[in-house]
């Protein structure tokens, strides 16, 4: 399966989910994992570089960079791994279009915040275009880097709204905004590594999860993630 991880708006922590949902895919669902950089800032690729560097041993993942028309790339790469997850940068090109083309799963992030929620409505001109082509695409909007506070979370909720008022699906799961993700990033380690049972590592499990289940035209129990994101709270 092709996994993409992309959109339009830059900052919203594309390449920091893509890295984790590799690492999960790898390690505890034990698949064989490539990960395709097409951001020009190579974020993924020094983070694989910075992994292949740390002394504590890892799991394996390969990454490669590929950018412009990519789409016989990915169906030909896609012949010698079970997943390959695809960073792409925040805009609209080539890179971005070509892999929706062909993508099983499209992962859109967006940050509760409004510089971010504009970007919608091109981003569904751009997901309607590539379903002619494409048009078994499993594609959601991730609402990603979420305030913890009680008080802010109507923001979750209105991001979401506007989501849906575009007759786009959005993930129940989110991220919120943790220093777990950062601190992993920097060591070239997943959340997953670096805190098996923390919140970090439960909402990345629940979003792969969740994916999965709109893929197989499952209703994913919000509880579930509950469930995983109470258990790194204990």
């Amino acid at each position: 399966m092709i996994i993409l991880v992309g959109g339009e708006k830059g900052g919203s922590g594309k390449s920091c989910l893509a890295q984790n949902i590799a690492v999960y895919l790898r390690t505890e669902r034990n698949a064989s994992v490539l990960m395709v950089d097409c951001d020009p800032q190579r974020t993924t690729s020094d983070w694989i570089q910075e992994r292949n560097n740390n002394k504590t041993e890892l799991a394996n993942i390969n990454c490669v960079q590929l950018y412009g028309k990519i789409r016989n790339e990915l169906l030909s790469l896609r012949n010698h791994y079970d997943y390959v997850v695809v960073d792409c940068g925040g805009q609209d090109n080539l890179a971005l279009r070509s892999s929706m083309a062909v993508a099983d799963h499209i992962l859109i992030p967006l940050r509760p915040k409004r510089r971010d929620l504009k970007t919608v409505p091109h981003m569904e001109d751009i997901i309607s275009t590539c379903k002619m082509v494409n048009p078994k695409m499993n594609v959601a909007f991730l609402i990603t880097q979420c305030p913890s506070l009680p008080s802010l979370a109507p923001r979750i909720i209105e991001a979401k709204e506007v989501c849906r008022s575009f007759e786009i699906p959005v993930l129940n799961s989110v991220t919120f905004s943790r220093n777990m993700y950062d601190d992993s990033e920097e060591l070239g380690l997943s959340v997953m590594e670096n805190e098996p049972q923390g919140k970090a590592a439960c909402e990345i499990r629940a979003i792969v999860d969740e994916l999965f289940a709109r893929a197989k035209g499952e209703n994913y129990d919000l509880r579930q993630f509950e469930e995983k994101l109470a258990v790194g709270q204990s």
